[in-house]
């Protein structure tokens, strides 16, 4: 006898993506960021792997992973003094590297609302 479903196991966004996965996209969106010009300015200075950690930690926790930091993932960028149109920015290159993983809406709706 054959069967024709598919049988899926609901699993949480960071389950699929792992700790590496996240750790990727943190990457990604901090890369993105520094090769913007008036962003990059704002990332002088700073310790980024500490602030990578500090990202990880909270966009994991964001995507209904553990806990992290205990702040929203986007108090790290505030922290740098980002204008209301910079921070949107920021959440546009999160909302760019989400989508390229090729994840559901509501899931880069989610993480974006929490970092914002």
């Amino acid at each position: 006898m054959r069967t024709r479903e598919l049988v899926g196991c609901p699993r949480d966004v960071v389950d699929w993506l792992g700790p590496a996965g996240v750790r990727g996209v943190v990457h990604r969106w901090m890369r993105l960021v520094a090769a913007d010009a008036e962003l990059a300015p704002y990332l002088l200075g700073i310790d980024r792997l500490r602030f990578a950690t500090q990202l990880t930690a909270q966009l994991a926790s964001a995507l209904g992973g553990p806990v992290g930091a205990g702040r929203p993932v986007g108090g790290a960028w505030r922290r740098l003094g980002l204008t209301e149109e910079q921070q949107l920015r920021v959440l546009d290159y999160l909302a760019a590297v989400l989508w390229t993983l090729d994840l559901p809406s509501h899931t880069i709706f989610a993480a974006t609302r929490s970092a914002a």
